[in-house]
């Protein structure tokens, strides 16, 4: 169990208590792919995690999706009628077909569980289920809020820019008019503005779930750094840029280090990012270990005395709040929206060049590690546990139901 009491590994929590059940309004979740699906990484846990704590604090949710746990691959989950993941908690598993969630039954349970839906909160942009979505909320008038996930955020290494941007203008035109858009940060905000022109936008972090368990901190003074990356392996993810960094530190030979990067990806970009790692030579300084879960994702932690996120652009970067919860720093790049750890003292929010990333390796390794992560770990209890979070969004979802207003862009920062 957890402090905020859900386990990461499963819908297993504690009963819930009479302070947190009240009555809410009945939702339906549409996403593509859902827990116990794991391939798709941050945005998986984090609306895993929304909907269980939505339910205990007393809203009637439903997920409707797909078995879809990446492109040829699905999840071993019942596929013909509707499942109790939790007190007040349901998910609806549609079989997919082709591609990664093209699953046309879920276009018939859309209608039937929308018309019983008070609102609808889709997640993600570039997927089957969105246009189906937006025109039957369209068409039924209900209020939708409408998670991106950061799809909407450009950077120049953005692929089929004008495609997207064809798909954007339809997706505004389909959208019902009680429409809320929710971003986790206002970098996102900003992305959403000008893909989708005139929308409200709210501004609602991601939480954390908070471990009671602990890694070990290292010993004092530890000979090499131990660094990880962990998360999606992607091209907008800069592990270029890092593994150039790591090549500079080997020539110069300034600071003793081993990175290890934990994730999986298209077996092509796993395969180039291999090849790039023999060109430099740091065969004996970097390993891939492969996509991580549950108690292999912990020993990754455990075995880390700082996590970096060198991506291009991140709408939120889960991994940050993850690895501080368990009290490992974090460098950052400008590309995520973590200004603030080097304002806490958990970390440095740096530009994500090579020598950017090398400086900021460079630094780290004389600071103060376990001091900086207890303050990375008070600061997610403070301020990004789930029940914290829930609750603003089901503020968000009063806002978006007609009649119940009031709060209007309070959320728009």
């Amino acid at each position: 169990m957890n402090a905020d009491g859900a386990r990461v590994d499963g819908f297993a929590q504690r009963p819930p208590q009479a302070s947190d059940r009240a009555a809410g309004p009945r939702v339906l979740h549409v996403v593509p792919s859902f827990w116990p699906a794991v391939r798709y990484g941050g945005p998986i846990e984090s609306t895993a995690q929304l909907c269980r704590h939505l339910a205990q604090a007393g809203c009637d949710v439903t997920v409707l999706t797909t078995n879809s746990d990446g492109p040829g691959a699905t999840v071993a989950v019942e596929t013909d009628r509707e499942v109790e993941l939790a007190p007040g908690l349901r998910a609806r598993y549609c079989r997919k077909l082709m591609r990664n969630s093209v699953a046309p039954h879920l276009v018939t349970e859309l209608i039937r569980y929308a018309r019983a839906a008070d609102l609808v909160h889709l997640t993600a942009v570039y997927n089957f289920p969105t246009f189906p979505t937006l025109a039957v909320c369209r068409r039924l008038n209900r209020p939708l809020v409408w998670s991106p996930r950061g799809a909407l955020q450009d950077w120049p290494g953005r692929r089929r820019g004008y495609a997207k941007a064809l798909w954007d203008r339809l997706a505004r035109k389909l959208a019902p008019p009680h429409t809320i858009v929710h971003a986790t940060a206002e970098a996102e905000a900003k992305s959403i503005r000008r893909a989708l022109p005139g929308v409200e936008v709210a501004i609602i972090p991601n939480g954390v779930t908070i471990p009671d368990a602990l890694p070990p901190h290292p010993g004092g003074g530890p000979q090499a750094l131990r660094i990880l990356f962990i998360g999606r392996l992607d091209p907008k993810k800069g592990l270029e840029n890092l593994l150039e960094a790591c090549a500079m530190l080997e020539r110069k030979q300034t600071l003793g280090f081993s990175l290890t990067i934990a994730g999986g990806g298209p077996e092509a970009y796993r395969r180039s990012l291999r090849d790039r790692i023999r060109r430099l030579a740091l065969a004996d300084r970097v390993r891939m270990i492969g996509e991580v879960q549950g108690e292999e994702k912990e020993q990754a932690f455990a075995a880390a005395d700082v996590v970096i996120v060198p991506s291009y652009i991140e709408n939120f970067a889960l991994v940050v709040a993850e690895a501080l919860a368990r009290e490992r720093p974090v460098i950052a790049s400008r590309g995520t929206p973590w200004a603030e750890i080097e304002q806490v003292g958990c970390g440095l929010w740096v530009d994500n060049s090579p020598a950017a990333l090398s400086d900021a390796l460079c630094r780290i390794s004389t600071m103060p590690l376990a001091q900086m992560g207890e303050c990375g770990r008070r600061w997610m209890i403070e301020r990004f546990g789930w029940p914290a979070i829930a609750r603003q969004m089901l503020a968000c979802y009063s806002e978006a139901l007609p009649g119940v207003g009031g709060m209007g862009h309070a959320y728009d920062s």
